[in-house]
């Protein structure tokens, strides 16, 4: 929350109406390195994702929540990245190569990020915090592969380009 923007992006989403809302990714981890870097909470965020989950798997679906979002988000002056986890499977392989199951929660979709300690979501309905593989290696700044989804190429360059923007965080070399 001392990110202003995820304040009012989690205080709005509830007017979506959307099953299973999360605010996850980079502009949560993110407010934590910056924290830590001294710099502004939102410093660096290019994009704030949010995850729900609704069985319709058109296109035409998604495409109207992501309307709404751009509507009720116009204000505030960023790019809020809205994508239904239950369509991930059908344009994920022509976006970034390889195979990607077929989700059956928001929350499988954070299981799958490249890196295990910005697995992090913020449920709009509960309030809660999810990380499946906790809070500490955000906090130390570690970044290991996420087993879940071990990807070792996508993982170095995703890491990498994490180090590139807050070179205090260690890269957790993957065991061969």
């Amino acid at each position: 929350m001392t990110n202003p923007v995820n304040a009012q992006i989690y205080t709005r989403l509830p007017e979506l109406g959307l099953n299973q809302c999360m605010l996850t990714a980079g502009c949560l981890f993110q407010a934590v390195w910056n924290h830590q870097s001294q710099r502004p909470p939102e410093w660096g965020v290019k994009d704030y994702d949010v995850f729900y989950f609704d069985d319709d798997l058109s296109w035409e679906a998604e495409n109207e929540v992501i309307q709404s979002a751009r509507h009720l988000f116009n204000d505030l002056d960023v790019n809020v990245e809205v994508k239904n986890q239950a369509r991930v499977h059908l344009w994920y392989s022509q976006r970034f190569g390889g195979d990607y199951p077929r989700l059956q929660s928001a929350r499988d979709g954070i299981d799958r990020y490249l890196v295990a300690g910005t697995c992090i979501g913020w449920d709009v309905a509960t309030g809660e915090v999810y990380a499946p593989n906790g809070l500490a290696d955000t906090e130390q700044g570690l970044l290991r592969i996420n087993p879940g989804n071990p990807r070792p190429d996508l993982f170095d360059q995703k890491a990498r380009s994490y180090q590139a923007r807050w070179p205090w965080l260690r890269i957790i070399a993957p065991h061969s």
